[in-house]
Formats: structure tokens, C-alpha cells, sequence
């Protein structure tokens, strides 16, 4: 499925400076994907595929993951009706990195039911050792009415 989309990496020109996509997957066959909202450039999540997912997201025009905690493909949206769909795609210098630029369907990326997953913010500094702090105080939309009891997809 998604051999024909990828070109094999042959050299550094035509990974950097070319026009073929030949992404790069770690050893674990994933990219990592940041996820922006195209009209606001903000983040939104962090992410993984595979060459299956990326082929899917590439293919369908909406965001298709990688779930590293269930070990399967995750087709963003599809439970809960956030879909993410694709306005660009963009593929990093050394093509081992993609930005996902989306309109997300129902206003939500985060699984916690904020918009964004980064949600808080991380003192530094002269603020060392101080609390997280919250960016986000109300939710888009409460988890447990989307998932039910289902297990939290975070790995601790």
C-alpha cells in the first residue's frame, strides 16, 4: 500500500534537495508528526506514523497515527468526531519529520478534552521547581461522554 508512495533513499541530494518523498523511519518504523491548526499555527499535538499511516493521511487528507501505547493505526477523530483534516503537509529537510497543518472538526486535538495537548506550561528558570501552569482552563469537550471508561491511551 504504501510502497508506491515513498522513494527509497538513495542520497543526500535527493533526500534534501530533491522532489521525491523518501521519508525516514526511526528504528521502531515511525516519524514523529507535529500537528498545527492552519489558520492559527498552533500546536495541537505531538505525534507518530508509520509508512502505513502516512500513506493513509496522504491518501484520505486526514490525520492517520501511529498509537504507540494500543499498537495500532489511529485514525484521529474516528471515535470521537475530532477529525483532523489535512489543509498541508510538510516534510522536513532530512525527511524525518512531518507538519500536519489541520482544521480539526469539533474544535478539540487533545484526548484530556482540551483543544491542544500542550496545555500547560513548564517553568524555567528563575521559576524552577514551581508548578505547571495551566494555558487552558475549560475543555472542549468531556472525555468520558466520548470514551466511556475506556483506558487512558497515555503510556506512564
Amino acid at each position: 500500500m504504501n510502497d508506491s508512495l515513498f522513494s527509497e533513499r538513495q542520497k543526500i541530494e535527493q533526500v534534501e534537495e530533491g522532489v521525491e518523498l523518501a521519508p525516514k523511519f526511526d528504528e521502531h518504523g515511525l516519524i514523529p508528526v507535529v500537528t498545527t491548526d492552519f489558520e492559527t499555527g498552533e500546536v495541537l499535538m505531538h505525534a507518530y506514523m508509520n509508512a502505513e499511516a502516512l500513506a493513509q493521511t496522504i491518501k484520505l487528507g486526514e490525520a492517520v497515527y501511529w498509537s504507540r501505547s494500543r499498537k495500532c493505526l489511529w485514525h484521529k477523530g474516528a471515535t470521537s468526531g475530532l477529525v483532523q483534516r489535512v489543509r498541508e503537509m510538510r516534510i522536513d529537510d532530512d525527511q524525518d519529520c512531518v507538519w500536519l497543518r489541520v482544521d480539526v472538526q469539533g474544535g478539540a486535538s487533545c484526548h484530556v478534552g482540551y483543544r491542544s495537548c500542550f496545555y500547560r506550561t513548564v517553568p524555567f528558570g528563575d521559576q524552577v521547581g514551581q508548578p505547571l501552569v495551566f494555558t487552558e482552563t475549560e475543555k472542549v469537550f468531556d472525555p468520558k461522554s466520548v470514551y466511556g471508561d475506556a483506558p487512558n491511551p497515555t503510556q506512564l
